[in-house]
């Protein structure tokens, strides 16, 4: 008989009931340290003051009135984004998934637009993931994740991940769009060379082609920078956001620049709860905190911090764990072990990981972890391997 929850997630036994910054508690009162922060949703940790009171503060005046009117909190935001990034214009989502299907359209009613309707091609790369909706997983292409949904929506090309000659050999005509995350979170954190990502923008540059980058996991102070892609010094025509935007609250969006945008004239596009007083109140709070440049040198400092500790761990256990790889706060450990495995063994040191492609473990913390639990999650970490080896 099926659950009353549809059954496609194979779920740790855990429940959890309250979360208190790195934190998660159970209902039995079990502690856990979370280096998941609810796959880099939870940018600031648990139950964040500042993240509480702008939400209580909102939901006491106004959550929802749809997007017929004028909404001052979803203006805050967009402004906010706006000023800190390439971007001219915003459109506010409730999910990266969301935020996926307007990069496509937008990109696509782009050439359109400019008379060249056979522009439709949207070259993504191998590992990619984009979301779950029909138009995210054909970008991305996986069997595992298009098998049985077909027929897949058309126009997408899937190229070797960091391959510039190949992205060169499919640039043609039709190509609308290349659609590429700079760090890839669940291809298993590979990291997209600086020079990768400045040749596609000079190769669309060349080409006319637009440029997206989905930044939905690597975004929002992740890296140390507020968005990846400004490590390599380009910018995108279009960029995805998502996850740690809204701090744990559901909040995504599309930024552009004004060219890319055009084309997404009054009934082009449209979203229900997209951009509510409610979302946008959170989101705001969360621009303000995580675009400081305090707040993202101190990523930077405890990643540095993290990594040393970890480089260590790998190099104490090279049965378990193979390298350490990624960026600022997105970080992962490359397994000899089943990945798997480690992960269930971290369950049993009360520690959270999250599994990725490649054999790989994530460690996305809250931006906020302190450098004693950063000790404490490499102690555990240590404990788990050892558990691991002696199963062997």
């Amino acid at each position: 008989m099926i659950p009353s929850v549809l059954p496609t997630y194979n779920r740790a036994p855990f429940t959890f009931v309250k979360g208190e910054g790195s934190w998660l508690i159970t209902d039995e009162g079990r502690r856990y340290l979370d280096l998941g922060a609810g796959i880099a949703v939870n940018a600031l940790g648990h139950a964040h003051p500042e993240l509480v009171q702008a939400l209580t503060e909102q939901a006491s005046r106004l959550w929802h009135v749809s997007n017929l009117y004028q909404i001052p909190q979803q203006q805050a935001l967009a402004d906010a984004l706006v000023e800190k990034t390439f971007a001219d214009t915003v459109f506010v989502t409730n999910s990266g998934t969301e935020a996926a299907e307007l990069a496509i359209k937008m990109a696509r009613k782009f050439w359109y637009d400019q008379g060249q309707a056979n522009r439709i091609e949207i070259l993504a790369f191998e590992g990619a993931f984009h979301g779950r909706s029909t138009g995210a997983i054909a970008a991305a292409g996986s069997e595992k994740m298009t098998k049985g949904f077909g027929p897949l929506m058309p126009g997408f090309k899937q190229l070797p991940f960091g391959d510039l000659e190949a992205v060169k050999g499919a640039l043609g005509d039709r190509t609308a769009a290349i659609m590429v995350e700079p760090v890839q979170g669940e291809g298993g954190i590979r990291t997209l060379d600086d020079s990768f990502l400045k040749g596609l923008r000079a190769l669309c540059d060349e080409n006319g082609a637009l440029l997206i980058f989905d930044e939905v996991q690597c975004g929002m102070g992740r890296t140390g920078r507020l968005f990846a892609h400004e490590w390599a010094g380009v910018t995108p025509d279009i960029m995805m956001v998502a996850k740690g935007i809204g701090g744990g609250f559901p909040l995504g969006a599309v930024l552009a620049n004004e060219r890319a945008a055009a084309g997404m004239v009054a009934g082009t596009h449209g979203s229900t709860y997209g951009g509510n007083p409610l979302a946008c109140a959170v989101g705001s709070k969360v621009m303000e905190i995580v675009a400081d440049d305090a707040f993202l040198a101190e990523v930077g400092r405890k990643s540095a911090l993290f990594r040393q500790k970890l480089e260590g761990l790998v190099a104490a256990h090279p049965e378990v764990f193979e390298e350490v790889r990624g960026l600022g706060l997105m970080l992962g450990l490359k397994c000899k072990a089943l990945n798997t495995q480690v992960v269930q063994a971290g369950y049993d040191e009360q520690v959270l990981t999250v599994p990725a492609a490649d054999n790989v473990i994530r460690l996305l913390p809250a931006l906020t972890i302190s450098d004693d639990e950063i000790a404490e999650a490499v102690a555990r970490l240590d404990r788990a391997a050892v558990a691991v080896k002696a199963e062997a």
